[in-house]
């Protein structure tokens, strides 16, 4: 093999690994839920239902619930939050002992990018 397509062949597998760390792993809430801890100040992504939701001036908190479990999501700012029923996919920071609005939650994700699901 020529210099040129080692040396192509090393920069493909560096890029495809890159990736595949930066981008995390979707997990199930109930993992989430068994195990808080582990998941901690942690990024993970996570598809679900929206079963219930709250929110004012584009701030809020919704639901979700994966058939494994449930847990609340806080959205970002200015995001609003999502119809109870909507199929969502979320990617956020897992946290613990989080109020808002004057309720208080024991795990939730802190949502850094969602996306709409189709039915």
């Amino acid at each position: 093999m020529s210099w040129l397509r080692k040396s192509a062949l090393c920069s493909l597998i560096l890029g495809v690994a890159f990736l595949l760390t930066a981008c995390p792993s979707e997990t199930n809430i109930g993992r989430i839920n068994s195990d808080p801890g582990r998941y901690n100040n942690k990024e993970v992504s996570v598809t679900g239902r929206v079963t219930d939701s709250f929110g004012a001036l584009g701030r809020g908190a919704y639901q979700i619930d994966d058939g494994t479990g449930r847990i609340w999501v806080v959205v970002k700012e200015n995001n609003g939050v999502p119809n109870r029923g909507a199929e969502v996919g979320v990617r956020g920071r897992v946290q613990s002992g989080v109020s808002f609005g004057g309720r208080s939650f024991g795990t939730v994700i802190q949502e850094s990018d969602r996306r709409s699901r189709g039915r």
